[in-house]
């Protein structure tokens, strides 16, 4: 497998880092900035800022953390939570973010993705995907977990590709927060149709469910790690070592 990055995700609410177990059950835990800038001193590769009221609210909160953050932390950074429009992504990454993340906005006008492909340059686009099991496929969901949209997740993946998406960030919400392994069966049925990088989140809360991935050669570009890094149940150079050791033994 290549190399994969180790992300840390932060999803907040009216400025509090905060963490939930299958999107629901909000809990507060600290301050994002002390937390992003932990990380950052400690080698993680990428960061991810998630508001996850924005699509409630209509609006990106977090241009003074962006702002914040940024100052002090250099490696790359997204953003997301309530983008619906080109203006909205210019107005995050003038506060100093690399890339943002698009979901609700992207399945409510499909077409908000080619335009941020097209004017700002797919390399800066993330489309955040949020999948529940229905049956025996999986469905797309928006507004952090709650809302329901009918959309084959396959489908909606090949979609974005097309319309220009830079990267996927695939979430489980069956498995968000519970750290009980990663959806194995939805990350392989989506990897073997992504052709652009695929970033997986949800899940993980043991170094032994790295393996999986690695034994059944599951092909993804990053992990997004939450609440095994909040509560400091792993450091970030285990995970990378465990990441590099199993790539060294293939």
């Amino acid at each position: 497998m290549k190399p994969i990055r180790l992300i840390s995700r932060l999803d907040i609410k009216n400025k509090f880092l905060i963490k939930s177990i299958n999107l629901e059950g909000l809990k507060k835990i600290g301050d994002p900035n002390e937390f992003a800038i932990d990380y950052y001193k400690k080698g993680i590769d990428e960061i991810i800022l998630i508001d996850c009221v924005a699509s409630l609210y209509g609006r990106n909160n977090l241009t003074n953390i962006i702002k914040k953050i940024t100052k002090e932390i250099f490696v790359p950074v997204t953003v997301g939570g309530g983008i619906k429009t080109v203006t909205d992504v210019k107005e995050i990454l003038k506060s100093g973010a690399d890339k943002v993340a698009v979901n609700t906005a992207a399945v409510r006008r499909k077409n908000l993705i080619k335009e941020i492909s097209e004017e700002i340059g797919k390399q800066s686009l993330i489309i955040s995907i949020q999948a529940k099991k229905r049956q025996d496929k999986w469905e797309v969901f928006t507004e952090s977990g709650k809302q329901s949209t009918g959309i084959d997740l396959v489908d909606w993946v090949s979609e974005v590709i097309g319309l220009g998406a830079g990267e996927i960030l695939l979430t489980s919400i069956d498995k968000e927060g519970t750290q009980s392994g990663f959806d194995l069966k939805l990350i392989k049925d989506v990897s073997k149709i992504c052709n652009i990088p695929l970033i997986i989140s949800g899940g993980f809360g043991n170094l032994s469910h790295l393996d999986r991935l690695f034994i059944e050669e599951i092909n993804i570009d990053g992990i997004a790690i939450a609440h095994a890094l909040h509560y400091k149940k792993f450091e970030i150079n285990e995970i990378q070592k465990k990441i590099e050791d199993l790539n060294n033994n293939k």
